[in-house]
């Protein structure tokens, strides 16, 4: 692979430049974890500049009813567990909420944050991420 740059998905944001899938499915066969490593990588790097070539500085920011209403909505499934969240603030595109609960303290309360908050809070227009407050 000339000229291919490892990116270590660790300390990067975004990857140098991304490989294709001729590229990754070669590395792959050389060392398995690498090449997963930089898939993940790369998939949350394209998922993030989508969200941040979706809006521009005129564009508008996210209705504060419809977040209220999706952190709602991902109340009802985290309480059926024990779990709770509570909508802190929103600033700009990054809504605030505060894990309580169950969920507080829980190891999964991370998991639940990408899989359920993120998904579910971040399909309102205009938010472009979600982040846990203590």
């Amino acid at each position: 692979m000339a000229g291919a740059c490892y990116i270590d998905p660790m300390n990067s944001k975004a990857p140098i430049r991304f490989y294709s899938e001729e590229e990754l499915d070669a590395l792959e066969e050389q060392d398995p974890l690498a090449a997963a490593k930089i898939a993940h990588a790369q998939a949350m790097a394209a998922r993030g500049l989508d969200r941040q070539k979706r809006y521009g500085p005129d564009d508008p920011l996210p209705d504060p009813k419809a977040v209220a209403e999706a952190v709602h909505t991902v109340r009802r499934i985290l309480m059926r567990d024990g779990g709770d969240i509570e909508l802190v603030d929103i600033i700009q595109r990054d809504v605030r909420v505060r894990m309580k609960g169950a969920c507080a303290g829980c190891p999964n309360a991370v998991i639940d944050l990408k899989q359920v908050v993120e998904r579910i809070v971040g399909a309102v227009p205009g938010v472009v991420s979600v982040s846990n407050t203590f």
